[in-house]
């Protein structure tokens, strides 16, 4: 016997499928984006320039995932914005510094 999932609980469906967790290649395509926006300053192992650029290694524990994508975007401090960046851009970025 064929089960079908009735058509009130699709948008329920979506939401999970839209809400899965970043994948393996979001955070390998955010390493790219990393090695070529943010690694000059903050290094190649995200250690930072203690007192001048700060280590991103823990950075998840210091701020949640919207005010690291608003840094990247807007920039503060020496930093400065990366509005040219996509939000997807943004978001494989947060998912690389999460590691």
């Amino acid at each position: 016997m064929l089960k079908f999932i009735p058509i009130a609980a699709l948008p329920f469906l979506a939401a999970a499928i839209a809400a899965a967790p970043a994948t393996a290649q979001d955070a390998a395509a955010g390493a790219k984006l990393y090695a070529a926006n943010c690694s000059a300053c903050h290094g190649p192992d995200r250690a930072g320039i203690a007192g001048t650029f700060p280590a991103l290694t823990d950075v998840n524990k210091r701020l949640d995932p919207k005010q690291i994508k608003e840094k990247i975007q807007k920039g503060g401090g020496l930093m400065p914005p990366f509005a040219q960046l996509s939000e997807k851009d943004i978001d494989d970025i947060a998912v690389f510094l999460k590691q």
